[in-house]
């Protein structure tokens, strides 16, 4: 029986240290083929480049723990997912990863995810996707702790399939003890954000974004909960930005009035 084929991709860069923890852990799995960035796109959400060339390559960055098959791309985590679909792939994956992320993207922050784009750029096309994200920016962070975690979500999203017009938020605590899997909603919440003024050795403005991150949600069902707690939070989010409970009160507006 044919192995799954698995596309590993992510935000942070081709060479990043998440990234080639979840390529070896997916090659437990399945046959993998890793198309990422050649360079961080972190925050870039679901960018896709329209005014500028994009560049594609075969690379070899471990020829022991690497993927047969790896190609970098200039272009941004929603573009690797395009590129490896309709150009390198020669069938469809059965399933798409993304990260392992340097950093959360719980609650609000899986709005300007790339890793997160990635895999909705992956279920737009009908493909099992999930995202996976590390609690820690730091680029020499501790992956070990989740790896059987990562592998079992896989296996069972490929084993049950994931529901129709979703994909999986996975988020991942910075602790070596962790407790286990919750299934969770989006926590409320927000970023409060200056800009701070800064001038050029050269003499101009320029300006640095800072903010600290608002947790507006006390409940214990949230992905927020989950990860203070010591527990993966698995969000299932979907790419339907339709507000269906605000249609009916849309619909008493005197709109086709004259």
């Amino acid at each position: 029986m044919d192995k799954p084929l698995i596309l590993v991709t992510n935000d942070d860069g081709i060479t990043a240290p998440g990234l080639r923890a979840l390529i070896r852990t997916m090659k437990e799995i399945g046959d993998v083929v890793v198309v990422a960035p050649d360079s961080p796109q972190s925050g870039m959400g679901h960018a896709i480049t329209v005014d500028s060339t994009l560049f594609s390559k075969k690379v070899v960055i471990d020829q022991k723990d690497g993927a047969p098959s790896e190609y970098s791309t200039s272009g941004t985590p929603a573009d690797c997912v395009k590129l490896a679909l309709k150009v390198i792939l020669d069938r469809r994956p059965d399933i798409c990863v993304s990260g392992i992320n340097h950093g959360s993207n719980s609650s609000i922050n899986v709005i300007y995810s790339g890793t997160m784009s990635a895999a909705i750029e992956a279920g737009i096309e009908g493909i099992p996707a999930i995202g996976f994200s590390l609690c820690d920016y730091s680029w020499n962070a501790n992956f070990e702790p989740c790896l059987k975690y990562v592998k079992n979500i896989v296996s069972e999203a490929l084993t049950n399939g994931i529901p129709k017009g979703t994909v999986l938020n996975v988020n991942i605590p910075k602790t070596e003890d962790l407790k286990g899997i919750k299934i969770c909603r989006q926590a409320r919440g927000n970023w409060n954000e200056e800009f701070d003024k800064r001038t050029s050795p050269s003499g101009k403005d320029y300006y640095w974004l800072t903010g600290e991150f608002e947790l507006l949600d006390k409940g214990q069902d949230t992905d927020e909960w989950a990860l203070s707690e010591g527990y993966i939070s698995i969000v299932p989010t979907q790419f339907d930005l339709t507000a269906h409970h605000a249609i009916p009160q849309l619909n008493n507006w005197n709109l086709n009035e004259q």
